[in-house]
């Protein structure tokens, strides 16, 4: 076979040789994030995928918790955490996408803790991909959970 290499691909080669060796520190870094998260999706995903609801989806609005009904102070310390634990979850989902790990789910779950006006509409919209949906419950009958519906 014919090799035609350019003098880009020199270039090129050498460029991201030395990047590597500049930046070693931070690839060492990412690759230690990209391991954590994954493994995190992997524990975590299918934990919350069962605890849901199987009519969560079908619902105009999620049931209030429990919490609702505590003091005013610690309704508020659980919604900040609430929230922050979603965004938290949104991010490394974004993240996810691009390094290994389960970023559509963790971006859904994310999005379901978070309060945000049209947010329904967007993790009806996700859910309802087939794939997404189909993966959702594959997790849930393997917990001998009911499938996620969607009506």
């Amino acid at each position: 076979m014919l090799s035609i290499r350019s003098e880009w691909d020199d270039t090129a080669v050498s460029l991201m040789a030395t990047w590597v060796e500049a930046y070693e520190p931070l690839a060492w870094w990412l690759a230690g994030v990209s391991v954590v998260t994954f493994v995190a999706s992997v524990i975590a995903m299918p934990f919350v995928i069962v605890q849901m609801p199987a009519d969560y989806f079908v619902r105009p609005t999620p049931t209030s918790g429990s919490w609702q009904a505590r003091h005013p102070a610690v309704r508020v310390t659980l919604l900040a955490a609430k929230n922050t634990l979603g965004a938290m979850l949104v991010v490394a989902g974004i993240i996810m996408l691009f390094i290994p790990g389960q970023g559509i789910l963790a971006i859904l779950v994310g999005l379901s803790l978070l309060d945000l006006p049209g947010k329904r509409h967007l993790e009806r919209r996700l859910i309802g991909r087939p794939a997404i949906l189909r993966a959702i419950n594959a997790i849930r009958a393997r917990a001998h959970r009911p499938p996620v519906r969607m009506e």
